[in-house]
């Protein structure tokens, strides 16, 4: 159910992003990431059998967790990566007909948009969170600015989002962070180091969970 998913998202505040040209060690570097804290997991459809490795992820993963698919750019996508498992969708655009199909199924949609005039059409339109890409842009003081006209609207950075300022984010405003390549390690991944990718998960949840008091009530960590 979409209300699970969103609950799940709000308590964690962290979405991760895996964009690998390879998939033969994402199972693995799931793992790892689950034993960090992380409750839930973008396979971005770039990745070579994307929606099948969603499927087994889907198939295994724990009730309180959630696997997502990212890059998806047209409802066709969206359909597939749904029915493989999928319980949100996250798109660098905002394309009316993914929208569509993913609230007729009850998944979370997370469609992309960068100006305010985009955020607040995606929003419109029928976006759970929006997915504010780049954020590195502007950085954080951005979510702050864009919070004041629009306090209701659940806005998601990637692009630019680290283990070092995720943190800064929520602080500002930001509902929840996408992050991927600051958290995997590339070459602890080559060398099957994956324990480093669990340290780094940790870090990153115990950062996150020390944002405490923040004016906006949709940002208290719980």
């Amino acid at each position: 159910m979409k209300a699970n998913t969103l609950d799940i998202i709000k308590k964690n505040r962290v979405i991760v992003v895996i964009r690998l040209n390879e998939s033969r060690k994402i199972l693995k570097i799931v793992e790892a990431l689950m034993k960090g804290g992380i409750k839930c997991l973008e396979i971005t459809c770039t990745v070579p059998n994307a929606l099948k490795i969603i499927k087994e992820i889907s198939e295994n993963i724990g009730q309180n967790f959630r696997v997502g698919a990212g890059t998806v750019l047209n409802s066709e996508i969206a359909r597939a990566a749904i029915y493989a498992g999928a319980e949100f969708i996250v798109a660098p655009n905002t394309n009316h007909e993914v929208i569509n199909v993913c609230k007729k199924c009850d998944k979370v949609i997370i469609p992309g948009a960068f100006t305010p005039t985009e955020i607040f059409n995606a929003w419109e339109k029928g976006a759970d969170i929006v997915k504010v890409f780049p954020a590195s842009y502007f950085g954080p003081k951005y979510f702050v600015d864009i919070k004041g006209p629009y306090p209701q609207i659940n806005l998601m950075p990637t692009g630019g989002v680290s283990i070092e300022n995720a943190a800064d984010f929520i602080q500002s405003g930001a509902y929840a962070v996408s992050i991927g390549k600051d958290l995997l390690n590339n070459d602890a991944i080559t060398k099957d180091k994956f324990d480093i990718i669990t340290e780094n998960a940790k870090r990153l949840v115990e950062k996150i969970n020390e944002v405490k008091d923040v004016k906006n009530g949709n940002n208290n960590i719980t």
